[in-house]
C-alpha cells in the first residue's frame, strides 16, 4: 500500500519559488497563469492492509516531521 502526501503552503504564507516561477512564465509569454504555489509530494510505501490506520499514522508523521503545520496543509491519500 502507498501513501501520497501533498504539502503545500498555507494560503497567506509568501512564496518566493511560486513568484520566481510565475514570473519566468510570463516572461516566456504564458500570460494566463494567475499564480503559482510550489508544493511538495512524499510517497511513502507501507506495509499491512489497515487503510485506516495507515492514515491516521501518516497524519501523525506530517505532524511530528514531515510538514511544517505552522506554514504547512498537508492532504494523505491512501492507494491499494
Amino acid at each position: 500500500m502507498k501513501a501520497i502526501v501533498n504539502i503545500a503552503l498555507k494560503s497567506g504564507v509568501l512564496d518566493p519559488q511560486g513568484k520566481a516561477v510565475h514570473h519566468a512564465l510570463t516572461a516566456l509569454k504564458f500570460n494566463d497563469v494567475s499564480d503559482v504555489r510550489i508544493g511538495k509530494q512524499i510517497v511513502l510505501e507501507l506495509q499491512g492492509d489497515d487503510e485506516e490506520k495507515a492514515k491516521k499514522e501518516v497524519e501523525m508523521m506530517c505532524e511530528e516531521l514531515l510538514a511544517n503545520t505552522v506554514i504547512e496543509d498537508y492532504d494523505v491519500e491512501i492507494v491499494k
